[in-house]
């Protein structure tokens, strides 16, 4: 959501920040002539509502004064002034309607600092960790494994739900399983974050706060009695906030959730078709501050710093980049992507995208705070980051542990939750 008092005071500021987006136009013009003809109908409304009480107050003088026609005259006044107070006051309700549709159908504005570009080609690597290692035999992708044909079945998955579903078993369900934990346990601990547990249904009111709806419904799915199953954990993390004004002093919020994620992938077709690298149904370690505005930008850092540590922890490789304008979600200002070394694919691929949104879900959701030296409350900052995604991470964890016998060996960091096992063999067990 933006906002409107910006939009009138510099609209050219606010298209040339818009367009830097691909495939947007300059808008401010239309978003100007409706907040117009609302302003309008409201000072008419209001004009008309004091001639109407105006003639009210006539009305007991002129019938005091035996002045029948007077009275009946004023009288007439009075209803029909009333009626074009009803008329107006429709009228501004349709234009503040029109004009509230047409804002939360954009997305943010680009932070000053990202740069420019289409697509992730414009993408702009900031930092390198680790090296991806050196494998003496050709790596096989993470379902290619033996050491996951008898845990990571996908033919039942798509008997019971269809495609895009993975069943895991064994070794392998209790591999994800201690992901999760260690992800959580290390965020606790070492980053201070707050858990939180919280439904994975939500109402529509929830998905507008967070950006997800008016425009990209067709990426989640929604139950037959109105709820919305959650993308992500930021959607429910983040509308903690929704509708409060926060005490300055309890700033910044930090949480983090491991939850299910539901996404239909609308538009993913023909891509990652093979595999549990991109899934209807997934599990997250999802993070969310909430800060003063002042504090977000190093909150940003920060919050991509705990995402690296993860995959530093795990000893996995990875690089950071920051996404250029047309590869970013509508409701980020700006955005970093880590990327997991996949040797089975030769490549990086993401595992977490950290983003500094500003106050545009603030102001969706009326979130604010009161500023501990006073004066009026102020919209709040969000941010959001994958810290990280559960299956993502335990599909480098395989491919980047692989061995020649098909078994693979496990990061250290992760054999206190798995009973100092140290090795997924090949038959599937652990040892």
């Amino acid at each position: 959501m933006h906002d409107i008092r910006a939009i009138r005071d510099n609209p050219a500021a606010f298209d040339a920040a818009l367009t830097r987006r691909p495939g947007q136009a300059p808008v401010s013009s239309a978003i100007l002539a409706l907040d117009a003809a609302r302003r309008a109908a409201i000072l008419a409304s209001e004009t008309a509502q004091a001639e109407a009480n105006a003639a009210a107050k006539a009305i007991g003088a002129a019938k005091a004064a035996g002045d029948d026609a007077a009275f009946e005259n004023l009288r007439a006044q009075v209803a029909e002034k009333k009626a074009d107070i009803a008329r107006l006051n429709d009228e501004a309700k349709a234009r503040d309607a029109e004009l509230n549709d047409l804002l939360l159908g954009l997305p943010n504005l680009p932070h000053d600092g990202i740069p420019d570009g289409d697509d992730e080609a414009d993408n702009v690597e900031i930092r390198r960790w680790g090296t991806p290692r050196d494998f003496d035999f050709a790596p096989l992708e993470h379902y290619q494994l033996p050491a996951v044909q008898r845990g990571m079945d996908f033919e039942t998955a798509a008997k019971l739900s269809g495609s895009r579903f993975v069943v895991l078993s064994g070794a392998v369900a209790r591999l994800h399983r201690a992901l999760a934990q260690f992800m959580l346990d290390f965020h606790i601990e070492n980053h201070g974050l707050e858990e939180v547990i919280t439904p994975v249904l939500v109402r529509d009111e929830m998905m507008l706060g967070t950006g997800q709806l008016p425009k990209f419904g067709e990426d989640s799915y929604r139950t037959t009695d109105g709820w919305w199953l959650i993308p992500t954990a930021e959607v429910t993390l983040t509308n903690i906030v929704h509708g409060e004004v926060v005490d300055d002093a309890s700033l910044p919020r930090r949480y983090v959730a491991h939850t299910q994620c539901f996404r239909s992938e609308a538009g993913s077709a023909g891509r990652d078709t093979a595999g549990m690298l991109r899934q209807h149904q997934f599990e997250k370690v999802e993070m969310v501050s909430v800060t003063r505005p002042q504090d977000s930008e190093a909150e940003h850092e920060r919050m991509t710093n705990c995402a690296q540590a993860i995959l530093e922890a795990l000893d996995l490789p990875y690089r950071t980049v920051v996404l250029c304008t047309g590869d970013m979600g509508a409701g980020a200002r700006r955005t970093h992507d880590i990327e997991v070394w996949l040797p089975g694919q030769d490549t990086y691929r993401e595992i977490s995208s950290v983003s500094t949104c500003g106050d545009y879900q603030a102001r969706r959701m009326n979130a604010r705070y009161k500023p501990a030296d006073g004066g009026k409350p102020h919209f709040l900052h969000t941010l959001n980051g994958s810290g990280l995604a559960v299956g993502r991470t335990l599909i480098a964890v395989l491919e980047n542990g692989q061995n020649s016998d098909g078994s693979v060996t496990l990061p250290k960091a992760l054999q206190g939750y798995i009973g100092g096992k140290t090795t997924l063999t090949a038959d599937g067990s652990l040892t």
